[in-house]
């Protein structure tokens, strides 16, 4: 299995976009208020640090995958509790995104379906793409949602145009500060940082000296088109109203309305979302499985798939109703534990270490 730097391109920004313009829109008003946008900028920043140092970690053992060289930088034990906490993130992810799926789709397109149908649904066409594809197939098929995710996004703004008034985003920055601004960053970042998966797929890329570029473009497009969708936000309803929507880049779509004639578009907010769920879907159940695998030293690793199957659907019926949407599993799980741990200290610890590692045995070879 491998992928091109383009496909990995596609798949961080395609994976990125989606629930970062449906969940991270909203908390980043409410920190930040009309600084918003300023916030969605410096997560790009603090988000591309963050890809840099994944992707440095992985140049230490060339080939190895996260689960192979956590264990060579940190030793048996302690890289395999490392495993474990990104487990528990990668199988919490799939199910809690699972359930975010139906519930959103019930909510908006079919309100009489039942939420474990949508569910199974989702589930057969990831297993299917897994155990077929693989990373490759996730790639390809990126390569073209991604496009279309692209020209959609476009498109969607460009009919905003006519409905922003840039007042609303005044004043900049003196009724807030630095503080609010960086807290409303928290958010965005939070899905930026998701771009530590690189250390699961550099092992599979034909050119890996490619990453890193490629991946920074995928997630600086990404989070353009987010900062893009905050400042149209702000201009069409103001930071006050904003900040009450659930999701703001939904109702914004809701309220373009050219000549009367071209109006009720959020079909094709909504399909962006399904398109790019799926890919980050897929990614992270390609990541569980091979994880898995890998752990379990199983020499097929599509064996690992069912299991994975399994676990994370029962997660996402179990699905609790106070997480609709993700919106408590953000706030409570992946801003206050996830982006701290799993996208910023792991990765630290592992180029540190690493980092003396390689040092000491280079001083032992002079």
């Amino acid at each position: 299995m491998k992928i091109s730097p383009m496909q990995i391109f596609w798949i961080i920004f395609t994976f990125e976009t989606g629930n970062m313009l449906l969940l991270s829109v909203n908390p980043a008003i409410i920190e930040a208020k009309q600084d918003a946008w300023i916030s969605s900028f410096f997560s790009i920043i603090l988000g591309v640090v963050i890809l840099f140092i994944a992707n440095k970690v992985t140049q230490f053992y060339p080939g190895k995958t996260l689960i192979e060289f956590s264990k060579l930088i940190l030793g048996k034990w302690i890289g395999t509790i490392i495993i474990f906490i990104y487990f528990i993130q990668w199988y919490s992810v799939i199910g809690n995104i699972l359930g975010e799926f139906s519930q959103f789709t019930i909510t908006i397109l079919l309100p009489q379906t039942p939420s474990w149908s949508l569910i199974l649904t989702m589930m057969i066409i990831i297993i299917y793409i897994n155990y077929i594809g693989g990373i490759e197939g996730i790639g390809r098929c990126s390569e073209v949602f991604g496009a279309l995710v692209l020209t959609m996004v476009i498109f969607l703004v460009f009919l905003t145009i006519p409905n922003l008034d840039f007042q609303k985003l005044l004043p900049i920055y003196s009724e807030n500060g630095f503080l609010p601004i960086l807290k409303g960053s928290l958010s965005p970042l939070s899905f930026l940082g998701e771009s530590v998966l690189i250390m699961m797929l550099v092992a599979f890329m034909d050119e890996p000296r490619k990453s890193l570029s490629r991946a920074i473009w995928g997630i600086v497009l990404s989070g353009i088109f987010v900062s893009t969708s905050i400042i149209t936000t702000l201009m069409i309803f103001g930071p006050q109203i904003s900040s009450k929507l659930l999701f703001p880049a939904i109702d914004m779509v809701r309220f373009i309305s050219i000549m009367n004639f071209i109006q009720n578009l959020e079909i094709i907010a909504v399909l962006i979302w399904i398109l790019s769920v799926f890919i980050k879907l897929s990614l992270y159940f390609f990541a569980a499985s091979y994880g898995t695998a890998q752990l379990l030293k199983l020499k097929d690793w599509k064996k690992a798939i069912w299991f994975v199957a399994i676990v994370t659907f029962v997660l996402a019926v179990q699905e609790p109703t106070v997480t609709l949407f993700g919106i408590q599993y953000v706030k409570e799980y992946w801003v206050k534990y996830v982006l701290p741990i799993n996208m910023v200290g792991i990765p630290m610890l592992l180029l540190i270490v690493g980092s003396i590692r390689k040092g000491l045995a280079a001083d032992k070879k002079a």
